[in-house]
């Protein structure tokens, strides 16, 4: 089946956002994966489509059962127009987006009859109400493209969880290291004891292929006045990156200063870590010198940290009040000593934003991957971006521009 000429992916949409609502955790990445995955299994056959769902979308032994149940009221097939699905048995306590179909209008009872107190008795009291599955609008939806600067407390609280649960994975990279595989080298060594049975002549030829390691990634996070409604989550937000990663995550904060607070991303409470991190920062919400805290990392840590086909991420909204040319001479820099450069910029989130301050101006041409990072689904993107980042470095703008020169 074509899933892009079918209803299949509309209603796999739909099937995540069901278990999402059950507090499944469920995500976007989760779901590109399962559709990824029909392409090599037979779809007709509804026991390898469950088990397929099943091991890409269930990550925890106590959602299994609820899983089951979900799949099963979901994609039964419907005897008649109507359903018994009882979305209280599920948990269901969110409301849904209206689905493309149109329920059919209620069809009118005959009065019950006398002594019965308005119930049908053909209705047993354990049986379930007969309801329509009507879906509407999910409150979590709304959570996810709603701007960090607009959140209550209580929504910076939920998408502090929300956030914790997301999945970062970064792409691979091709190491010097050798493994037994199906590559052009030959192990001499493997070959010589796998043909010894047969006399010491060699009859089959074992073969090595490089080893995949995943990048390294370095994070170097603008602090300032500017920044402000933004930096503690996004603390956070860096906080579940290196958790995800473990100990392939780099952390530098800037103002007017660089300070490297990787070590106390460690702690194991986040509350604990950002606490030492704020001791640590002696310029927090100060002016911003994105070209002095640039050359800083350059010249201090880029041979430290940079190895390894290291991906960077610099947050930043472009207020710069430093030398424009220290900041078009470091940040081309940096962008040659990296794998990929990538800017994620918190206004590039509203439609009306222009990328007009100097700072800005002078590094675009210089940045690789230009991303928003101002709601949680922006992390979301974010996340499949760094999953699926190419093999080979993006062709550099900075020189095409000297070569039109």
């Amino acid at each position: 089946m074509d899933i892009n000429t079918s209803n299949l992916l509309h209603n796999l949409l739909l099937f995540g956002r069901l278990l999402r609502a059950l507090d499944l955790d469920v995500n976007q990445g989760r779901m590109i994966d399962l559709v990824q995955a029909l392409d090599h299994i037979n779809i007709g056959n509804k026991s390898d489509f469950y088990h397929t769902a099943r091991s890409l979308l269930v990550h925890n032994k106590e959602d299994i059962s609820l899983f089951d149940e979900a799949f099963e009221l979901f994609w039964r097939k419907p005897v008649d127009e109507w359903t018994t699905l009882d979305l209280r048995a599920l948990g269901e306590k969110r409301r849904f987006r209206k689905p493309a179909f149109t329920p059919p209008p209620l069809k009118e009872r005959e009065p019950a009859p006398s002594g019965v107190n308005g119930k049908d008795p053909t209705i047993g009291e354990d049986e379930p109400p007969v309801i329509q599955a009507t879906l509407t609008y999910s409150e979590r939806e709304v959570l996810r493209h709603k701007d960090f600067a607009d959140m209550t407390g209580e929504e910076l609280e939920q998408i502090k969880r929300l956030m914790a649960a997301l999945v970062w994975k970064l792409g691979m990279r091709s190491s010097r290291r050798l493994k037994p595989g199906r590559g052009v080298q030959v192990d001499l060594r493997r070959t010589l004891r796998g043909n010894l049975k047969y006399g010491g002549e060699v009859l089959h030829w074992e073969r090595r292929d490089r080893k995949d390691k995943p990048r390294r990634l370095v994070i170097i996070a603008d602090i300032s006045g500017s920044m402000e409604r933004y930096t503690r989550l996004l603390l956070h937000f860096i906080y579940s990156l290196s958790e995800g990663l473990d100990q392939n995550v780099e952390a530098f904060v800037f103002s007017t200063r660089l300070t490297r607070i990787t070590r106390y991303l460690r702690e194991r409470d986040v509350e604990a870590a950002f606490r030492q991190v704020a001791r640590q920062v002696p310029d927090w919400s100060g002016g911003t010198r994105i070209g002095e805290a640039l050359k800083s990392f350059n010249f201090d840590w880029t041979r430290r940290v940079l190895g390894q086909g290291a991906i960077v991420l610099l947050i930043s909204d472009g207020w710069d009040r430093g030398d424009v040319d220290l900041l078009r001479e470091e940040i081309s820099r940096l962008q040659r000593s990296c794998y990929r450069l990538i800017w994620l910029n918190p206004l590039l989130g509203s439609g009306e934003y222009e990328p007009l301050t100097r700072g800005m101006q002078t590094a675009l041409p210089y940045i690789d991957d230009f991303l928003p990072v101002h709601n949680l689904a922006s992390l979301e993107d974010l996340a499949e971006h760094l999953k699926f980042v190419e093999d080979h470095r993006p062709a550099r703008r900075q020189l095409r521009s000297l070569t039109s020169e």
